[in-house]
C-alpha cells in the first residue's frame, strides 16, 4: 500500500470572536484506511454553519459536507461515497471522516465557518500521496 501524507496549512484569519482551526499539523493515512481530519473553532455553531470543501490542483473548492449544532446535516449533491462529517459541541470541533482512503483523495480540505470558502479561509489540510 502507498502511503499518503495528510499535511496541514492554517492562513490566518481576522481577530473576531469567531474562528476555526486545525487541530493537527500532520497526519498519515495509507490507501484504504480511514482518517479524520479535525477543526477546533470558537463561536456558535448553531448560527455558524461549519462547511467542509475539498480542492483538486486547478480546479475550484467542491463543498463536501456542512454541519450545525441544530443537529442540520447536508452533504454534497449526489453524496460523496466514503465522507461523512459530525460535530462535537463538547469539544468544539469539526470532523471530516474519510473511509477507504484513495489516490484520487489527494486534494486540499477545507473547513470553515461561512456558507462559501471565499474570503473566509481559516485553516486547510493538504494531502499528497506519495
Amino acid at each position: 500500500m502507498n502511503e499518503g501524507l495528510m499535511g496541514l496549512e492554517q492562513h490566518e484569519g481576522d481577530a473576531s470572536s469567531e474562528g476555526i482551526a486545525p487541530v493537527s499539523p500532520n497526519e498519515f493515512v495509507s490507501e484504504g484506511k480511514t482518517i479524520t481530519l479535525s477543526c477546533n473553532y470558537t463561536g456558535s455553531a448553531a448560527t455558524d454553519a461549519l462547511h467542509w470543501y475539498r480542492q483538486y490542483p486547478r480546479s475550484r473548492p467542491d463543498f463536501l459536507f456542512l454541519v450545525n449544532e441544530a443537529k442540520l446535516k447536508q452533504s454534497a449533491d449526489p453524496p460523496i461515497p466514503g465522507i461523512s462529517a459530525r460535530l462535537n459541541e463538547e469539544k468544539n470541533r469539526v470532523d471530516l471522516e474519510i473511509t477507504g482512503t484513495a489516490l484520487s483523495d489527494s486534494a486540499l480540505y477545507y473547513c470553515a465557518l461561512q456558507p462559501t470558502v471565499t474570503g473566509n479561509i481559516h485553516a486547510l489540510y493538504k494531502n499528497e500521496t506519495h
